[in-house]
């Protein structure tokens, strides 16, 4: 396919991130917003009007349907990922679906398979992946810069005021600290170490019996990562990785475009990597390109990744009791 076929978009969840992603398709060559869908109608014309996209749609299955449109962008809550992101594989568009690509590992791998089955490309929207200077920290850790990872401590917390009608409070639809925000320390801890030898992990719980906090612990042949997720906190939100020969700390709000501070013989050093735009085009670029070149997976958010990342999460789930 030619580098420079403009690919069209489509978006279906017409909230925040979703508000995000399609600022920052601003910032990403050859790419249109073609057509959004909601649920309601209304907010599809506010959110079209806005965007500048061709079609709003008050059905995600008219949105798929529509022969214009290339890849599609499912931001809806977790517990209709895989519904919609197979809605759309099967009317073979290419689906960018926001993390945590399902609910727990079956639902992962049915959407894989019919991904396979329909010869079309599919990803997990994890944007952290893609960031410049989580690309630069990967790059130090597997050229082992300043020798071995030792040590990890990622966190992500916030306080916000608890309401159930908020999609981060409903427990049906995957709320609770673990899978919005808890996803973004254990990713830390498996683009780094990797697959964990031994789990541990204690949550705190809300009424409705969405987790509230959950501290996790992963054990390694000759290392930990400490990981902690939640929404009755303020947190620093860093990243810190010690290594042998020193300290490499993704300063606040680690998961999207940061700092980087390194530490190293009593001196520190602060790496600005002078980010434009919220974050977003960065996954959205690679995506788009991959559609370009045929290709059918992405080869840094692979399928086996994202795989592990939701086996992951479900081992947490387990240790702390936590069923939806």
């Amino acid at each position: 396919m030619a580098s420079d076929k403009v690919i069209n978009w489509g978006i279906i969840g017409l909230g925040k991130i979703a508000d995000r992603f399609a600022t920052d398709l601003a910032n990403v060559s050859n790419v249109k917003l073609v057509a959004v869908a909601s649920r309601s109608q209304d907010r599809a014309n506010e959110f079209a009007n806005k965007f500048k996209a061709d079609n709003a749609y008050n059905s995600y299955k008219a949105l798929a349907e529509d022969p214009n449109v290339d890849a599609v962008y499912i931001a809806t809550p977790h517990s209709f990922h895989k519904e919609h992101s197979i809605l759309c594989l099967k009317y073979k568009k290419a689906v960018l679906c926001e993390k945590p690509f399902a609910m727990n590992s079956n639902e992962v791998h049915e959407m894989i398979a019919v991904a396979k089955a329909n010869n079309v490309l599919l990803m997990e929207a994890l944007w952290t992946y893609f960031l410049p200077h989580y690309q630069f920290v990967l790059d130090l850790y597997q050229k082992k810069k300043y020798g071995n990872l030792i040590d990890l401590k990622a966190d992500f917390g916030f306080v916000t005021e608890y309401n159930t009608d908020s999609r981060v409070f409903k427990k049906e639809v995957g709320g609770g600290s673990l899978l919005d925000i808890g996803i973004y320390p254990i990713f830390a801890a498996l683009s780094t170490l990797g697959k964990p030898l031994g789990i541990k992990a204690n949550a705190t719980f809300f009424e409705n019996g969405a987790d509230s906090s959950c501290d996790i612990v992963f054990q390694y042949k000759n290392a930990k990562a400490y990981l902690k997720s939640t929404l009755i906190e303020e947190t620093p939100t860093e990243a810190i990785f010690t290594f042998e020969k020193a300290e490499v700390k993704i300063n606040t709000r680690f998961h999207e475009p940061s700092t980087v501070k390194v530490i190293k013989d009593g001196q520190s050093e602060t790496l600005d990597f002078n980010y434009k735009s919220i974050g977003y085009n960065f996954e959205t670029d690679h995506f788009s390109q991959l559609l370009r070149d045929g290709k059918k997976e992405s080869p840094i958010m692979t399928y086996d990744f994202s795989k592990e990342l939701m086996k992951t999460l479900d081992e947490v789930r387990a240790k702390i009791g936590l069923e939806y």
